[in-house]
């Protein structure tokens, strides 16, 4: 997958994408809140989704539950992973009220061995609607998604030019 000016490049197609409030910007300048989608070459290290919400969409998705968390806290010995409820320090929610997150594709920014502040959860999901910024995320038509995903290798490559 490409991200290019004008959209997500993928298996010869083209889908329409929003990223990062903050632009994509270069993994040196990348800090948590910074809105930033980061440059570079991520690999694609897992796929989460609801299975509340719709069938698994490949054999190598795993369910996301009511406890699981992201952790998005510097202070957390946990910082950029996937924790439990509860959790004491700063986090995100994975099972959410709105779809958002029903289908999510991992990246391995900042991961598995992060740097805390260098940024956490770099995503490609759902979007809220089309052209609304994300925090630094990849963000889709959830029917653009679901096809992308059921196509995906695990360790696929997400390739953010600057």
């Amino acid at each position: 997958m490409v991200l290019t000016p004008t959209g997500l490049r993928f298996r010869g197609r083209r889908f329409a994408c929003t990223i990062g409030r903050g632009g994509v910007i270069g993994p040196e300048r990348k800090r948590e809140g910074d809105g930033g989608t980061p440059a570079g070459v991520h690999r694609i290290v897992g796929m989460l989704y609801r299975p509340d919400r719709m069938a698994r969409p490949t054999d190598w998705a795993l369910p996301i539950g009511p406890l699981d968390l992201w952790s998005d806290d510097v202070r957390d010995p946990d910082y950029n992973l996937m924790v439990r409820a509860p959790h004491s320090f700063s986090h995100e929610h994975l099972r959410r009220a709105d779809p958002q997150y029903d289908l999510v594709l991992i990246t391995d920014w900042n991961w598995p061995f992060s740097v805390p502040g260098r940024g956490s959860a770099i995503f490609l999901h759902r979007w809220r609607r089309r052209c609304a910024p994300t925090a630094g995320c990849v963000a889709l038509a959830p029917q653009d998604l679901l096809w992308i995903a059921k196509r995906l290798r695990h360790q696929s490559r997400l390739i953010v030019r600057l």
